[in-house]
């Protein structure tokens, strides 16, 4: 592509906004399918044509310099006014779509995600697909910060008023112990607070609710471990070093562990967290409402009804929202 001298191409805007959000010419060339050549002569043409250095090229991770910080808010407008453009001209016609930035929750990373993206490739016959899975914190941030057309993630409490939510799955928390350390439900409580409690990670939302939550019943609880990771946390209770609460969506995250532990109600009050499809208000017409409709069967094939036969206990307690 040719640029006339002085002006600025949606192109290197697209460009420049992939690689502040990437920190790294190579992480933004492998995520738009261009070399590091062109990405970096683009952003060069970018920079002069606005007469300012936008990014410190020779530091690792690359950061934004002050004018980059500024210019970064009208560059992701920019591109959101021409994705707007873009769905007013296919009005409600997802077979036009051209590109598709979501974001998925890790929870549903082996099952879900990938009939989703199947699909969404037969509905979408034109899209190129952006894929990108983490935790809800930092999904919901690329959301509002027009990273993400759309996110699946475990919804907060402080949910912004500016976007549009469309639940999807009621996820109860469960007690996950060794085999055999629960012999009498009905002390249950009393054995879980002779035993340590492998916590998971206070930085990520569900961490979070479940502590808020035993702070609300009066509880404390001895714990040394806290973690971010499902599979570690499996393996910890199933060698019997401890306890935990999780949701059957993340006990069903590391399944080779499960026939080595049990799950359990909670033994108070019961808490579950709302998996839900969000989106900026306006932003994509009908296609947030058409994307949940998409999802929600794929969930009560490959999740609810798999958690509900491993623990029937559960009933109603996990569904299908919406």
């Amino acid at each position: 592509m040719v640029d006339t001298p002085g002006k600025i191409t949606l192109w290197q805007v697209e460009i420049f906004v992939a690689a502040a959000e990437e920190s790294s010419i190579s992480a933004a060339a492998r995520r738009l399918g261009a070399s590091n050549s062109a990405v970096s002569q683009q952003l060069s043409n970018l920079e002069s044509a606005l007469g300012a250095r936008l990014l410190e090229r020779g530091e690792r991770p690359m950061p934004l310099t002050a004018a980059g910080e500024m210019f970064l808010k009208r560059a992701q407008a920019i591109l959101n006014e021409a994705a707007q453009a873009t769905a007013e001209l296919t009005v409600r016609d997802m077979s036009s779509r051209v590109r598709l930035r979501l974001g998925m929750i890790e929870d549903f990373d082996a099952d879900v995600t990938p009939a989703l993206l199947m699909k969404l490739s037969e509905t979408m016959p034109k899209a190129r697909f952006l894929l990108e899975t983490g935790a809800s914190h930092r999904l919901l941030d690329k959301l509002e910060t027009r990273g993400l057309d759309l996110t699946v993630t475990a919804e907060p409490t402080d949910l912004s008023s500016s976007l549009e939510v469309h639940p999807l799955l009621q996820d109860p928390y469960v007690v996950v112990a060794p085999k055999r350390m629960i012999r009498d439900q009905a002390k249950m409580l009393d054995v879980l607070r002779a035993k340590p409690l492998i916590q998971y990670t206070s930085r990520h939302v569900m961490g979070r609710q479940i502590a808020a939550h035993l702070t609300r019943q009066n509880l404390v609880l001895s714990h040394r471990f806290e973690l971010d990771s499902y599979h570690s946390i499996m393996a910890m209770v199933a060698r019997g070093e401890g306890w935990t609460i999780l949701t059957p969506l993340g006990v069903m995250r590391a399944k080779r562990f499960m026939d080595r532990v049990e799950t359990f109600p909670l033994p108070f009050a019961p808490l579950s967290r709302q998996i839900s499809l969000i989106a900026r208000r306006d932003d994509e017409q009908d296609m947030p409402a058409t994307l949940a409709a998409t999802i929600r069967p794929l969930i009560s094939e490959e999740i609810v009804a798999f958690c509900q036969g491993r623990m029937p206990w559960l009933g109603d307690q996990m569904k299908v929202l919406g």
